[in-house]
């Protein structure tokens, strides 16, 4: 019997397909040419997907095939056919994924009436394009939220790369003066500082199309720009050399302080002067340099920052030992971004410095047990500062019969599963998401998830297991969250080179979440996400014998070779967990830049790590890391302990391991 089948046939004895159709016998053959339909869908091969589709009928993962066939040619498709399709795939991912393509080419093409007709039926509600579309419909019915326009301006500043729903959304409110200049402005200034020209040239083009010619001057030389004129003359100008010294900020901080300092500030308005302090400040602060404080210092009213900006501007001063500018600067932040637990937690360790007073104390306490838990790095840190250990959640009660049958019953979880297992891993993750995330508002239910966590645990998807299991609110499966896949093997094997068997479980769990043949974008592999060259160099030093690169892909190679490197990068950084998990991810080469300057508590150092990557790896490898210890050992444990502090290369230290990789 085929592998898949062999694997699902408890599960696809129920209704697999969305059109309750029987899964045929020939599935082996169906595979293949489910494989093949992919790859002509990623190489735009309409005329292959059309010869294909008949072959896929019945099949398991039927509603993939058509939908790469439709959605290849979805500029063309009549009503009609986008119709059948959303009928034929009713309560499918695939009917509301072409759904959410349709409503996009619907608002591209400003057919409002069909947009507005097939809206109420889009389930997901998550593409922030079709968000602006449908805002922008209630503002022409006359039927849009008071909240509309700040709607459309917050969900257009947090995309990074152009678009048109939101771009156009935007235009017409500025048109009809919902939207004022300076909010136009300021997403030209976000897209500059991103480097994404088309941003600033479609935000430009709404406020002031004159400017348009001198644009490209400002963005290829901002430089030559700032130099060539004396003076400006009216707004536009004003906001041409914001976008100027904003780009210069962006290579050279030191250099957009001086002009600003020298020669623009004077004839620059507060906002615009506060604003381009904030962005000069931010890219020291990124760069470590201890002149951020000193940037930052010129912002006269950190209203004017956003919040991004605002995070940095607390990073450096967490850097500095400034508490009193930490405090502040988070009271400034917008309601959500407050809320996160990184600025709970640090806007409780800023009441509690120096003397705090009996209210503040109380403040503090109240923040911090507010997120304090095991879910996370602050969540952790948090529990800690309250007096208590990190340990293993009680388990929730067992999941009965029935709850196990629904959730192997479910047509999204079996789909997501077939694919994944097929090959189809994208297809397969991003179908099982949306049956435990979206289907239905709110998404599953806590014990819901537990189930389907549970059907992909058996099943060994284990990033699906602990992805679904780590949704859930009330109730913590810890044993689904922290999996143990291939124990032996990565216990001995840690324990043999002195290594705590937590910390590289910890490590697994960010780098792969233990799917064996994941591979990165930029080429590592496995379940340690091993690079060639890393993997040859590793595997001469520890002496492995005849290795080649294709070997890394083996599951206990890949573990030999990833424990190896960790452990010689951990030694190299004289046991630091934090440096070590930093140079894992990023290479040696920048935490031994980045732990240069004052000896820092290691929590405030790694949320200064530049990189946003590199900065949630570190914490989060941490916090998996104090998770397992609690799993492994039954014992309660501190994170605290193994953070520590950072700071340079102390004289007692070996020098630095230069061939490290």
């Amino acid at each position: 019997m085929h592998l898949l089948r062999a694997i699902l046939t408890p599960l696809v004895a129920a209704a697999v397909l969305a059109t309750a159709a029987p899964l045929v016998q020939a599935q082996n053959r169906g595979d293949d040419t489910l494989l093949e339909m992919q790859q002509a869908f990623r190489k735009g091969d309409r005329k292959k997907l059309e010869q294909l589709l008949p072959a896929a009928r019945g099949h398991a993962l039927e509603p993939w095939a058509a939908y790469w066939t439709l959605k290849a040619r979805l500029d063309e498709a009549a009503p009609q056919e986008v119709q059948a399709f959303l009928q034929r795939y009713a309560g499918s991912y695939q009917e509301d994924r072409l759904r959410n393509d349709w409503l996009l080419l619907l608002g591209q093409r400003r057919d409002w009436s069909q947009f507005a007709e097939h809206h109420p039926q889009y389930r997901m509600s998550d593409d922030r394009e079709v968000r602006c579309y449908a805002l922008l419909i209630d503002q022409i019915k006359g039927t849009a939220p008071a909240s509309a326009a700040d709607d459309v301006r917050r969900t257009w500043y947090s995309l990074r790369d152009a678009d048109d729903g939101c771009t156009h959304a935007a235009s017409e409110l500025y048109s009809d003066k919902k939207l004022s200049a300076l909010d136009v402005w300021r997403k030209a200034r976000l897209g500059i500082e991103a480097n994404r020209m088309r941003v600033v040239r479609n935000a430009v083009e709404i406020v002031a199309p004159d400017a348009l010619p001198q644009l490209r001057d400002v963005f290829d030389s901002p430089t030559k720009y700032l130099l060539g004129r004396a003076t400006v003359r009216g707004k536009m100008h004003q906001e041409l050399v914001v976008l100027a010294l904003v780009k210069l900020a962006t290579g050279d901080p030191q250099a957009a302080a001086n002009l600003l300092d020298a020669k623009w500030g004077v004839q620059l308005s507060a906002e615009e002067r506060n604003w381009v302090w904030g962005v000069i400040g931010k890219q020291a602060a990124q760069k470590l340099s201890p002149d951020a404080m000193a940037y930052f210092a010129n912002v006269a009213r950190d209203s004017d920052l956003n919040d991004d900006t605002l995070g940095w501007k607390a990073r450096a001063a967490l850097r500095a030992g400034q508490w009193k500018v930490v405090r502040k600067t988070i009271d400034a932040m917008g309601d959500d971004t407050r809320q996160e637990s990184t600025w709970v937690y640090w806007k409780a360790r800023a009441l509690l410095a120096a003397r705090p007073s009996e209210a503040e104390r109380a403040e503090a306490r109240q923040l911090l047990e507010g997120i304090a838990g095991t879910r996370g790095f602050y969540e952790q840190l948090a529990l800690e500062e309250l007096g208590q250990r990190i340990a293993t959640p009680p388990a929730p009660a067992p999941l009965t019969a029935e709850e196990k049958a629904a959730a192997r019953a479910n047509p999204g979880l079996n789909r997501g599963l077939y694919a994944i297992l097929l090959g189809l891993r994208s297809e397969g993750v991003r179908e099982w998401n949306y049956t435990t995330n979206l289907h239905t508002p709110g998404g599953m239910a806590d014990r819901e998830l537990l189930a389907a966590a549970d059907f992909a645990c058996q099943r060994e998807v284990w990033d699906r297991c602990i992805n679904t299991s780590e949704r859930t609110k009330a109730v913590t499966d810890a044993a689904q969250r922290f999996p143990t896949p291939f124990r032996n093997t990565v216990v001995e094997r840690a324990q043999g080179i002195g290594l705590d068997p937590a910390y590289v479980y910890g490590l697994i769990r960010q780098e792969s979440r233990f799917v064996m043949d994941a591979r990165s974008g930029v080429g590592a592999s496995g379940l340690m996400q091993v690079m060639p060259a890393t993997a040859r160099w590793t595997a001469r030093k520890i002496g492995l014998a005849n290795f080649t690169p294709d070997q890394i892909s083996d599951r206990d190679t890949n573990i030999t070779i990833g424990t190896a490197y960790l452990k010689l990068a951990l030694d190299d950084f004289a046991g630091s967990m934090p440096m070590a998990a930093a140079a894992y991810n990023a290479g040696p080469g920048r935490p031994r830049s980045w732990r240069n300057g004052p000896v820092l508590d290691a929590a405030i150092w790694a949320e200064n790590v530049p990189f946003a990557e590199t900065r949630d790896y570190v914490k989060k490898v941490l916090a998996n890391t104090t998770n397992y210890a609690a799993l492994l050992t039954g014992q309660p444990q501190s994170l605290k302990s193994r953070l520590g502090t950072v700071g340079p290369r102390e004289s007692a230290e070996p020098e630095a391991n230069k061939e490290l990789p």
